[in-house]
């Protein structure tokens, strides 16, 4: 008799919606602003969003969907989770649109509609395990001429490990996880959400792939966009490591002794003009 096949995106699904409600109702969350998730280098390339129509991939409770809206954009948010989508409705009161569907089918999701900004990151590509197909999605939904703004947490951050091994002191800078991709799917099974509010009773397994930054450009330049843009940073908006230090706007950094290395970057690329 054959095992269960698993499918790993089926995974991810009902984890990220056991996590939607804890995210939603902790303060990790609801209290900060839409404004503090985006760095400030962000807005030096997004420029002025108003009465621009921008999507926000993989959005999950939408934070920075607002902030687009805010800003005057015509925004919506897609994430795969209906808990994510739901919370996200919620916690806009009503004021952004946004749609339940897998980034893989945003093109069918979103019937047909081109943005003049897709906008995705901070911890969505490495749920996806085919970035070429991710790649063309993104071109599809671009209009001619119109960017992509990428903003992710640096593969150096997931190589040094999202919680250190046993027995290390939590400050050290240790790789034991990978940079490059290879392995296919990595199972992780946690009840730490990440926010403050209480652990995961159910659905604690998810699936996570690995993505290189030379895979994320590769992927881009297939599918015919032009890079015209990569900035990497040491600042987080969350402390990775006990030891680091907030800054003047509210995010973190590593103290002055230790080293600077990239823990976020952001890529532009835009759709080439017919």
């Amino acid at each position: 008799m054959g095992g269960v096949t698993i499918d790993p995106l089926s995974v991810n699904r009902r984890n990220w919606d056991a996590r939607a409600g804890i995210h939603a109702a902790s303060s990790f969350y609801r209290d900060r602003d839409a404004s503090f998730w985006f760095a400030p280098f962000e807005w030096q390339t997004l420029g002025d969003v108003r009465d621009r129509d921008v999507v926000h991939l993989q959005c999950h409770l939408g934070t920075e969907t607002v902030e687009f809206a805010r800003r005057g954009a015509r925004a919506v948010g897609l994430d795969f989770s209906a808990e994510s989508v739901r919370h996200a409705r919620e916690l806009a009161g009503g004021t952004v649109e946004y749609v339940c569907a897998d980034v893989y089918d945003a093109r069918e999701a979103l019937t047909g509609r081109t943005f003049d900004i897709v906008y995705t990151g901070k911890g969505a590509l490495c749920y996806l395990p085919d970035l070429d197909r991710w790649a063309r999605v993104i071109a599809d939904l671009l209009r001619p001429g119109g960017l992509l703004y990428l903003v992710e947490f640096h593969p150096l951050l997931h190589a040094l490990g999202p919680t250190p091994p046993p027995g290390v002191d939590p400050d050290l800078l240790v790789l034991h996880d990978d940079y490059l991709e290879g392995r296919g799917a990595q199972r992780r099974d946690s009840v730490h959400t990440y926010t403050d509010g209480p652990d995961l009773t159910t659905d604690t397994t998810a699936y996570e792939w690995r993505h290189g930054l030379g895979e994320v450009v590769n992927a881009l330049l297939a599918a015919g966009l032009r890079i015209t843009g990569l900035t990497e940073t040491d600042t987080l908006p969350w402390p990775r490591w006990p030891g680091m230090v907030r800054t003047d706007d509210g995010w973190w950094r590593l103290p002055p002794t230790a080293p600077i290395i990239p823990v976020l970057y952001g890529l532009a690329a835009t759709r080439p003009a017919a």
